[in-house]
């Protein structure tokens, strides 16, 4: 059986919410033994801090070994080492693959050929699944449910793989969705198409101001991504575009909150990080639980078996 995460298209609801609880008995008690003797490798061709750092402490909360590195330049692949032989030959020393790559499919690729898991911690512009599921920790702490919410994704939402699948993530759970982007940073009609495919209600919004937002549950935000640009003028065009500004909140409901991949540029002021609508440093660090939770399961490890584990570190 491959237990690798590759895409969040692959989870059901119910596989979805199984390691959402895991995530919270994790939460209760980070810090255990669980993974002794374990490795993680942790390969990262493209550059990341929250996602390297927060899979890392994941590993080393649960008492596994890390190895890996952040920078491919320090890697056989200078000399010309393929991507297949790269996983093969770190295969032989983790359990367990977490893996960035600047290209759309290189984690189902490595997960085709690897004889341990891979867990996808982003492919290009196609998935972030580890990123998802700490968002929808998050959309259902700060909610209470994930079920017929109203949830508005702004700015980079062409390049943007979070919101991508987030998106696909939340087809389980009846969501409205709203777009807020320039046009050439629109929803790609191939996820349009699949709103539509899966009953996913949407719409669709170039103005962003305090009236447009009033109606959400959730403002997902996110930077319009610089390097996922080929042509700099088309980036200088739209980087300002959409500007979240403490203003803006006026009519916002109370229980509304601002999420965020991270890192932000300028898209949401610094003095929102005071309001209590801002939620997104708690998001992050609500990624340490569910990557425990990530690792523990591709690894074979139960619900079950976390919620009797008698390793925990006070």
């Amino acid at each position: 059986m491959n237990r690798s995460l590759v895409t969040i298209a692959d989870l059901t609801r119910e596989k979805i919410e199984y390691l959402l609880q895991m995530a919270e008995v994790f939460e209760q008690h980070p810090n255990r033994l669980l993974l002794q003797g374990r490795v993680v490798a942790t390969l990262f061709f493209e550059p990341s801090t929250r996602t390297r750092l927060s899979f890392e402490t994941a590993a080393n909360r649960l008492g596994a070994r890390v190895i890996g590195f952040a920078d491919p330049k320090v890697t056989s692949g200078t000399k010309g080492e393929t991507l297949k032989d790269t996983i093969m030959m770190v295969s032989n020393y983790a359990d367990v693959i977490v893996m960035r790559h600047h290209l759309e499919g290189a984690a189902r690729y490595a997960s085709e050929i690897a004889p341990v898991p891979i867990i996808n911690a982003g492919d290009g512009a196609n998935q972030h699944p580890s990123q998802t599921m700490l968002d929808l920790y998050t959309i259902r702490q700060t909610q209470g449910t994930l079920d017929n919410l109203n949830i508005f994704l702004v700015g980079d939402l062409k390049y943007g793989r979070t919101v991508h699948s987030l998106l696909m993530a939340m087809r389980h759970f009846s969501p409205t969705f709203h777009f807020i982007a320039p046009e050439e940073l629109a929803m790609p009609d191939s996820y349009k198409q699949y709103c539509s495919q899966m009953g996913i209600r949407y719409v669709e919004h170039q103005d962003f101001d305090a009236d447009v937002i009033a109606g959400a549950d959730i403002l997902y935000m996110t930077r319009v991504q610089r390097e996922r640009f080929t042509d700099l003028m088309e980036y200088e065009r739209v980087k300002d575009r959409y500007l979240l500004t403490l203003p803006m909140l006026e009519k916002a409901k109370d229980n509304m909150r601002i999420l965020h991949p991270l890192p932000r540029v300028n898209e949401i002021a610094y003095d929102i990080d005071d309001d209590p609508h801002a939620y997104y440093f708690q998001q992050a660090r609500n990624g340490l639980f569910v990557r425990q939770a990530l690792i523990t399961d591709t690894l074979g490890i139960t619900l079950e078996q976390v919620k009797n584990d008698s390793t925990i570190i006070s």
